[in-house]
C-alpha cells in the first residue's frame, strides 16, 4: 500500500497519469537509426532467429512486449502504438532499437509513387498480344 493509504502506486498520479513519461522509456531519444523506415503502416515482424528478449538486460518491458505482440501476428507501427497505449514517436524509437538488436525487422509498404500503373501493364500486354 502506498503512502496515500489508498493502495495506489507512487508512480501514478490520478490527475496527471503515469509519473514516468514516455521520453523516459526512450532515454530521452526522439529518433533512432531506423526511424526513416518507420511510417505508421510499416509492419513489424519478429525475426525467426530472435532469442528471448527477456534475457537481454538492455531491453525494457515495452521492448519485450513489442517482440511478443509481433511474434503472434505482425503489427503495424500504428497498431503497436494503440495496443501499448504509447505515442507513435515512442514506438518508433523502441522498434528502431529492436531492429538494431535484430529482434524484429520492418516491411515497408510500397509508396503509391513507386507502384506500377495498371494501365501501363495492360498496354504492354496488349502490345505483346499484337506481336
Amino acid at each position: 500500500m502506498s503512502a496515500d493509504g489508498q493502495g495506489r502506486s507512487h508512480w501514478f498520479d490520478d490527475e496527471a497519469g503515469p509519473v514516468v513519461r514516455p521520453y523516459a522509456m526512450t532515454r530521452g531519444r526522439t529518433t533512432s537509426a531506423a526511424q526513416h523506415r518507420l511510417d505508421l503502416i510499416a509492419v513489424v515482424i519478429t525475426e525467426p532467429h530472435a532469442g528471448d528478449p527477456e534475457s537481454d538486460a538492455s531491453l525494457s518491458p515495452e521492448h519485450v512486449e513489442i517482440v511478443g505482440l509481433c511474434r503472434e501476428t505482425p503489427q503495424s507501427v500504428a497498431e503497436l502504438s494503440a495496443e501499448l497505449d504509447l505515442p507513435v514517436g515512442v514506438v518508433r524509437v523502441l522498434v528502431g532499437d529492436l531492429v538494431d538488436a535484430e529482434f524484429v525487422h520492418v516491411n515497408r509498404p510500397v509508396p503509391p509513387a513507386e507502384m506500377v500503373d495498371e494501365s501501363i501493364l495492360r498496354d504492354v500486354i496488349d502490345g505483346l498480344r499484337a506481336l
